[in-house]
């Protein structure tokens, strides 16, 4: 099968190709990347005015299976992430039971062979049962597939505990992914504390609750020598640690959630759950700070925290719905809307911070178009102008505070090993599962 992309703006931070060219793949690789290329191709795709990029990587999702399938599954993930663009994804370890062990990173992998082209890596949990106990096997973990380890949903309180196994973790050569919050200090809080909760009569989260995590994950990164990889990072002065850290030739990298560079805590105008998310949202130096950091490539990384529920739990009171919003379907859109069109980033530094940055950070051979490599491609229409409909969404969780927001920037097609996983034509949308033959 050979498929020639035709006409599209190649855009490719591994050789820092950036100009209309053409993309020739032949049996699931990339075969030429050339100005002209005139072949006989079973499959030709119109790229003009598009941008063809690497396969679109998000390090930070919940595909809820196993145990919480009512909210999200495996292979409506994997839907939701062709239909955002997304390529490869990797899963977060708060599952029913734990991603704690190689039985269950085993079974994440092999469900996902069952159910989707799309690649889904597992992040196994740093502590068995994530209780902040008893670290897991990071050797075994990792050479039975799992890509890093995370205590996502908590941190690993116990600084004692969490020095450990950043120094097995530098041993074995595993990411740790940090998420970072002092449990003692959240309290009661559901949104930002500040004027606006008080407005709302909620109780607060401090930006200190992220903070003071950040410092002691980025020593003790400096003491052990381990990879640490902080997630979803939300304040003005985890920019400055991240900034510092960097400076300091540690290894650490971190990423910011559209929604994070996106809103306030001003956009929260009513009891609305699909506003909560954790860490919530902050106030608007927050969001230049982190948009600063992102231009300044301080921040490496764009994810999602792709973070599914069902819509009877989103129902609820904001102080009792839990944390979470979807984002796979929305990143693109919002990434070109906020960033892109408004000379934050340029398209080079979007495709860095959602393909090539992600996959230097796990050690995958992916988020390139160099000729060799896996045809894992994404092609996005920059200019398409849209409005949000979260009923269209492949995902089970409709819960997004982007409802009815005008947006531009589509996915036009998203391509696994070389196949067409997901297509929008003339108005009209195709997501290929598994099962189904491939275009």
């Amino acid at each position: 099968m050979t498929t020639l992309i035709k006409n599209g703006r190649v855009i490719d931070p591994a050789s820092k190709t950036d100009e209309i060219k053409d993309v020739l793949i032949e049996n699931g690789k990339i075969k030429a990347v050339e100005k002209s290329i005139e072949t006989k191709a079973d499959n030709v795709i119109d790229a003009t005015g598009c941008m063809v990029t690497p396969g679109l990587i998000d390090l930070h999702v919940h595909f809820r299976e196993p145990g919480f399938e009512h909210k999200e599954t495996i292979r409506t993930g994997a839907r939701a992430a062709a239909r955002g663009g997304f390529t490869t994804v990797c899963c977060m370890p708060n599952t029913r039971p734990v991603i704690d062990s190689v039985e269950m990173v085993k079974m994440v992998i092999e469900k996902a062979k069952e159910v989707t082209d799309i690649n889904v890596l597992p992040i196994a949990a740093i502590t068995a049962g994530q209780d902040g106990e008893y670290i897991t096997d990071f050797e075994k973990l990792y050479a039975n597939g799992a890509i890093a380890v995370s205590e996502d949903g908590k941190s690993v309180m116990n600084a004692r505990v969490a020095r450990q196994a950043m120094r097995l973790a530098a041993e074995v050569g595993i990411p740790v992914f940090a998420h970072c919050e002092d449990k003692n200090l959240v309290a009661r809080g559901v949104m930002n504390a500040g004027e606006k909760a008080k407005e709302l009569g909620l109780f607060g989260i401090m930006n200190a609750v992220e903070d003071v995590i950040v410092a002691r994950d980025i020593l003790l990164a400096k003491n052990t020598g381990a990879q640490l990889h902080l997630c979803h990072c939300s304040t003005e002065d985890s920019v400055r640690m991240v900034k510092f850290a960097k400076e300091e030739g540690l290894k650490v990298t971190a990423e910011v959630a559209p929604h994070h560079f996106t809103l306030t805590e001003d956009d929260i105008t009513t009891d609305d759950a699909n506003f909560k998310m954790n860490p919530p949202l902050r106030t608007r130096l927050d969001v230049d700070t982190l948009k600063e950091g992102l231009q300044d490539n301080i921040m490496d990384v764009i994810a999602t925290d792709h973070a599914p529920h069902h819509k009877t739990e989103k129902e609820r009171p904001f102080a009792e719905a839990p944390f979470g919003i979807t984002g796979l379907e929305t990143s693109v859109c919002l990434t070109m809307t906020e960033l892109v069109k408004t000379g934050v980033l340029t398209p080079m530094q979007m495709v860095e911070k959602m393909s090539y940055n992600p996959a230097k950070i796990i050690g995958i051979d992916k988020g390139t178009l160099l000729p060799g490599k896996v045809a894992d491609v994404t092609i996005i229409d920059p200019d398409d102008e849209y409005v949000i409909d979260s009923e269209r969404f492949a995902s089970m969780g409709k819960n997004t505070p982007f409802n009815g927001k005008k947006v531009t920037g589509r996915v036009r097609y998203t391509m696994v090993n070389g196949r067409v996983v997901y297509s929008y034509r003339d108005g009209s949308e195709c997501i290929i599962d598994k099962d189904v033959p491939k275009l």
